[in-house]
């Protein structure tokens, strides 16, 4: 009795116990996916729940778009992308050479630490269905059919 009271409470701790840095798991990629920022774009209505994340729609990407010099581009559907790349290990390329469009940070995905990149392959394809593509990337000058947000560089006064 005493010994399987023991297990139980063991079992627990380390169910609740914080996924450290250099592990590679589930666990890890979802804290990864938080700490990281993933969320705030890529999970649709992540910010207005205050940061609860919907594991339905987690990582799809949003529809929301956001415009700049450059165009307007989406926050892909991550799940989508992990599922094209096949492999954890294709995974981890991708993540370290891919270029994007304002405002996704992806040198900062390339500084990530391998683990860490891998935790979230498994994170992202523990969530299940991939979900649809967002929208594709609107060249500037031409109205997306999405709403969007405006990123502009102030107009700075001249001399």
């Amino acid at each position: 009795m005493k010994h399987s009271m023991l297990l139980a409470v063991s079992a627990l701790v380390a169910a609740s116990a914080p996924a450290l840095a250099g592990d590679v798991s589930v666990k890890r990629g979802a804290q990864v996916a938080i700490t990281a920022g993933c969320h705030d774009c890529h999970t649709a209505g992540y910010s207005e729940s205050g940061g609860k994340v919907d594991p339905a729609v987690a990582l799809k990407g949003a529809s929301l778009g956001w415009q700049g010099p450059w165009g307007t581009t989406y926050a892909v559907n991550l799940r989508l992308i992990a599922r094209e790349r096949g492999s954890e290990d294709d995974f981890l390329t991708y993540a370290k050479s891919f270029q994007a469009r304002p405002p996704m940070p992806f040198y900062n995905v390339h500084a990530m630490d391998e683990s860490d990149i891998r935790s979230l392959y498994q994170y992202i394809v523990s969530l299940g269905e991939a979900g649809e593509p967002t929208p594709e990337y609107v060249p500037p000058g031409q109205e997306p059919i999405t709403p969007y947000i405006v990123i502009a560089p102030p107009i700075m006064p001249k001399g």
